[in-house]
């Protein structure tokens, strides 16, 4: 065998599987979800502020008492 045939025998390509869509929309779709996710994320901001009348009185009812059931 010389060395040329050597060389194009080591450099054949090999038929590996082709991925379904393009690398692009893998980004695209890891992006959009990553996105989805911070919106769920902002979506619980300032949840504990909703109720404040709610807190207060509750925070007025026990405000002697802390720590009572410890």
């Amino acid at each position: 065998m010389s060395l040329v045939t050597g060389i194009l025998a080591t450099n054949e390509t090999v038929n590996a599987r082709e991925l379904p869509i393009e690398p692009f929309f893998y980004g695209l779709i890891a992006f959009i979800i990553f996105v989805s996710l911070a919106l769920v994320t902002l979506s619980y901001r300032d949840v504990a502020n909703r109720h404040r009348a709610k807190a207060e009185a509750y925070a007025a009812r026990h405000a002697g008492d802390e720590h009572a059931g410890h």
